[in-house]
């Protein structure tokens, strides 16, 4: 494709504020690790935004810079954190409790994280039923919630005296919920957060209310909340980014590389049994069904979308695929994805694939929460609102535009990302074509 004119983006001038939505072990993972990051103790390895390269133009230019020195993104020093949590702990406390980071690396980066004390959280136990904290605001209206929560973003922008903030939702999984007739227009949502409407939950007041202050939102996790059509249509009508949902960190994420390359030779897939024993808060609030609905119909859809059964039916039409969280105490953040795959081959015969993936949930998932939230700042001051698809790359069930299938091929996802970073900047979209060097 052609060159374009360079989109016009507002530099990434003062200091850019985070704020999250729950104060477990994935925020205090990510914070403690910008943190040592900012100290050079560590690295921070797994971030696209701090370790990719983006090729330009052909192969033999020899032009591959690092995305954090093509686009103008957010340095590191200027990221200031704010949190909600339904407990007190602070931000070096709630680190220990999680029990993630190992305490000599925590004590180096102690001033910062325990600066963090969250504010009182908006909670609802119908929408997360296995887990109970103190801290939690005065009772009142969801509306009352929503103008709260429109406070403590004023103040904290106030205090900290940021230039710009983003949203991140890091809290639990709520328990699962379709679109009701109060997610349909602002004045029923409205008319709803005044009347306590039961439909709709502590993560779309957060949304709401950060929408309305203007703030870019981001959910990391797999309930509904942005994709309720009030909520994209704010986005859209205020001309601010959102994106999600449900960071793709373990099992999905294995699911993601290796179902299109099956698909790629066109091998068959019979069934693919997927489980994981896991003993953070996130397990234990995944024990509850409801909350376990949410997280089940996230981690169903990559496949299903990723394999096309209706354009494939010789090879994908009766795949069983089964999906199971255990929560299981001891391991902790430590957490086992076990898949098996059944697959055949030419003439139909049988094979199998098995895989176990020992990983660590907030290890895979804090440099996720890093680039969200650097790219949702840098697409605000590109000017690009409403979903954004092309950060489709971090999430389990990708947003889209209504009527649009999600793409889950996280090669196709990466490229889609990158080509809208050359897009960004006027370069040449990268096709892969190749004919341009036998011509």
């Amino acid at each position: 494709m052609s060159h374009k004119e360079t989109v016009r983006i507002a530099p990434a001038d003062g200091k850019l504020g985070v704020l999250i939505p729950g104060m477990g072990a994935v925020t205090t993972t990510f914070i403690a690790g910008v943190e040592a990051v900012k100290r050079g103790l560590a690295k921070p390895i797994g971030s696209v935004t701090q370790f990719s390269t983006v090729r330009l133009g052909k192969r033999t230019e020899g032009r591959s810079p690092k995305i954090k020195d093509f686009v103008p993104l957010a340095g590191l020093e200027d990221l200031t954190f704010g949190a909600w949590d339904i407990f007190e702990e602070n931000g070096y406390e709630a680190a220990l409790n999680a029990g993630v980071l190992e305490r000599p690396l925590l004590d180096q980066v102690r001033e910062p994280l325990a600066a963090i004390r969250p504010m009182p959280a908006v909670f609802d136990s119908e929408y997360v039923k296995r887990i109970h904290g103190p801290n939690l605001k005065p009772k009142g209206s969801k509306m009352d919630y929503a103008q709260m929560l429109m406070d403590d973003i004023r103040k904290f922008q106030e205090s900290s005296g940021v230039a710009r903030t983003v949203m991140i939702w890091c809290g639990s999984t709520e328990v699962f919920h379709k679109p009701a007739a109060v997610h349909a227009t602002l004045k029923d949502f409205e008319c709803g957060l005044q009347k306590n409407d039961p439909e709709i939950s502590p993560s779309q007041i957060y949304a709401y209310a950060a929408l309305k202050m203007g703030v870019p939102y981001a959910n990391g996790a797999p309930h509904l909340t942005v994709d309720a059509p009030v909520l994209t249509q704010l986005a859209r009508d205020h001309k601010i980014p959102i994106c999600g949902k449900d960071f793709k960190t373990g099992q999905t994420f294995m699911k993601t590389l290796i179902a299109p390359g099956l698909k790629s030779r066109m091998l068959g897939v019979s069934g693919w049994f997927s489980t994981n024993i896991l003993g953070n808060r996130d397990g234990e609030v995944l024990d509850d069904p409801g909350s376990f609905k949410s997280k089940e119909e996230s981690k169903l859809s990559a496949l299903e979308q990723i394999l096309q059964p209706e354009l494939y039916p010789d090879l994908y039409k009766n795949v069983y695929h089964k999906v199971r969280i255990n929560y299981y105490p001891p391991r902790g953040d430590a957490k086992e994805g076990w898949d098996n795959i059944d697959i055949f081959g030419w003439l139909g015969y049988p094979m199998q694939i098995k895989i176990d993936f020992l990983c660590r949930d907030s290890i895979l998932a804090a440099p996720l929460v890093l680039d969200l939230v650097l790219f949702m700042d840098l697409a605000q001051r590109a000017g690009m609102s409403g979903v954004q698809e092309w950060l489709s790359f971090y999430f389990k069930a990708p947003m889209t535009a209504p009527g649009l299938y999600p793409e889950h091929d996280i090669f196709i996802q990466l490229m889609k990302l990158k080509n809208t970073l050359r897009w960004m900047r006027g370069e040449n979209l990268i096709t892969h074509l190749g004919l341009e060097y036998y011509d």
